[in-house]
């Protein structure tokens, strides 16, 4: 197949601004590459092309087709009732333009953004264009929109989990891939005997909880290690200020190589989002290294976990759970939580769930929406 891949607008990939989107996008064009496909990637420009390249070395493999523009705003920053905004020379109508003028030389187009105009766009295009959303439901207008291409375009929105789709009222329509993301296992190496510390890795913003994984550091004594983009600094100082106690440390954001590094030298990694997330991929990303999973059991994570197994998952938005999980990472097996990112989120699993879903919309079958 001749792919055309578009990225999320809210930042370039590498960047972390698009959070596991990148991740996602990344995996899905290599293992398509090594199957045989062609693809190109359209995404925001880099100010920063050669640093990304050097610190993620998997970027400069992709061919990558860089659109400058303004960069979208992230959806989880509005409200449901906001009205669509497109700013001025936005990188979103750039890439879609560039989309519409080489489409003729691609039998698909992959929209990786949770955006209105590529949904809106979706009628007027020749070639079909496969929707991958990787968000839960945010928006009222966005909603609307896709469900209107759920139902006009069967089998071209699919989502990560079934808690995702459930967040949309036309649920039915979706296609659910079972998981959001497949990883290079052998990028993530094994630890059995990690160091008293636990992670958190994601974008410091309200949505992420980081706050209920540092009110469980400062109540247990362990430290905690902080990984990801600084999205939202103000949030971040009110957290510092508010436990100021707590034995965190922020070690920024790191490419993959670099993350599972650290990640893998910890006791266990908390989810603490405060919003359905869609997937988790640092969930598998955690577990791939021997890292139990502790998470609310809201969204993509509680159908990761294997509580009690590979982790634990405990009630939304409490500390309490959090701390009395933390207590009983002594009775996992690091093991089986390695075992179960082999079982289920390989690259070779992820792919052929993907090209079956490209296949069925260049040649629609008869299967259940949701299989």
């Amino acid at each position: 197949m001749k792919l055309l891949l578009l990225s999320t607008p809210v930042g370039p990939l590498g960047s972390g601004l698009g959070g596991g989107v990148e991740l996602t996008l990344s995996n899905i064009a290599q293992e398509l590459l090594r199957r045989g496909h062609t693809l190109k990637i359209v995404a925001p420009v880099s100010a920063r092309v050669a640093a990304l390249q050097e610190s993620d070395s998997s970027l400069s493999k992709l061919p990558i087709v860089e659109i400058p523009g303004t960069l979208q705003i992230p959806a989880q920053t509005q409200n449901r009732s906001d009205p669509i905004l497109i700013p001025a020379n936005s990188v979103l109508a750039n890439m879609w333009e560039y989309a519409r003028q080489v489409q003729a030389d691609f039998d698909i187009i992959v929209n990786f953004a949770y955006d209105w105009l590529p949904f809106y766009l979706t009628p007027f295009f020749q070639t079909p264009i496969a929707h991958f959303v990787s968000m839960a439901s945010l928006s009222d207008a966005m909603d609307k929109i896709m469900e209107s291409v759920a139902i006009k375009f069967p089998g071209s929105i699919a989502v990560c989990t079934r808690a995702q789709a459930e967040t949309f009222p036309f649920a039915r329509h979706c296609i659910c891939l079972g998981m959001g993301s497949g990883i290079d296992l052998s990028l993530y190496d094994f630890c059995p005997h990690p160091e008293n510390q636990l992670a958190w890795v994601g974008r410091i913003a309200p949505e992420k909880g980081l706050e209920d994984a540092v009110a469980a550091a400062e109540i247990t004594g362990i430290p905690l290690k902080i990984f990801g983009k600084m999205q939202d600094e103000n949030y971040w100082q009110q957290i510092c200020q508010h436990y100021p106690n707590a034995p965190i440390e922020y070690r920024g954001f790191f490419p993959t190589v670099e993350l599972q590094k650290q990640l893998r030298q910890c006791r266990a990694i908390l989810m603490t989002p405060r919003w359905v997330e869609a997937f988790g991929n640092v969930a598998i990303e955690a577990l791939a290294c021997g890292v139990p999973v502790i998470a609310y059991q809201r969204g993509g994570p509680s159908e990761i976990v294997r509580d009690g197994e590979t982790g634990f998952l405990v009630k939304p938005d409490s500390v309490d759970g959090l701390v009395q999980a933390i207590a009983r990472l002594h009775t996992i097996d690091r093991s089986r939580c390695r075992r179960q990112a082999e079982e289920e989120y390989s690259m070779e699993i992820w792919g052929n769930r993907i090209e079956k879903w490209f296949r069925n919309i260049l040649k629609p079958s008869s299967s259940p929406a949701c299989d």
